[in-house]
């Protein structure tokens, strides 16, 4: 019998972790071969270390504003993720620009969500409810999830998965993110299991998939 290799996940992440959840459930069932090693946000007290804790996974809050220099809070962040010998870098909502030499020390090991098809309504700025507003703004009849691998720049890294979600006529910010939330916790642990069993690569800036 083949036994699997568990890889260490760090999870980033600002607020609710609701993605947090879907795939910290989806581990304890056994489907995705890992474990998630620490929690790791910017904010001090986010319900998303709430889960954690519970679940006996160590938090961690980072405040860049205790670093006057931008190297040594790149410089803690990689100690952190060191300790925890993490494999993988997972943002669950994480509002934050990772610091270019964390992306550097994890070559295609980190991987975000953003609720928009990018590259439409991304960037600096475009997170949460921002983006389902700036959708109805823009009388938009699809929307959708986009999962990706992290560079140096907001929502700019090579696309793993796209799925659409139909805007519908009398949507409004909360409804419309009630519906993309739903395929977020769907397909985000998806891609996060295919990582993890060695199907899915980063190879040059494009995306490899292996069955």
């Amino acid at each position: 019998m083949k036994v699997r290799t568990l890889k260490n996940i760090a999870v980033l992440a600002s607020g609710r972790g609701s993605n947090f959840v879907a795939i910290l459930t989806r581990i304890q069932k056994g489907e995705i071969p890992a474990r998630i090693a620490c929690v790791i946000s910017d904010n001090p007290h986010p319900p998303v270390f709430d889960h954690a804790t519970k679940a006996g996974i160590p938090t961690y809050w980072i405040n860049r504003k205790q670093f006057s220099l931008p190297e040594d809070y790149a410089a803690y962040l990689l100690a952190i993720l060191k300790r925890h010998e993490t494999n993988l870098i997972v943002l669950a909502g994480y509002l934050k620009l990772i610091p270019s030499t964390v992306v550097q020390q994890y070559p295609g090991a980190i991987i975000n969500i953003h609720p928009a098809l990018l590259p439409n309504f991304g960037g600096k700025g475009f997170y949460g409810m921002k983006v389902h507003e700036a959708v109805l703004a823009a009388g938009l009849k699809v929307t959708g999830v986009t999962v990706h691998f992290v560079d140096e720049h907001y929502d700019t890294g090579a696309i793993i998965r796209q799925e659409k979600v139909a805007v519908l006529p009398n949507d409004t910010p909360e409804s419309l993110a009630e519906r993309v939330l739903a395929v977020e916790h769907r397909i985000y642990p998806e891609v996060i299991k295919a990582w993890c069993e060695g199907r899915l690569k980063l190879v040059d800036r494009k995306v490899i998939w292996q069955n």
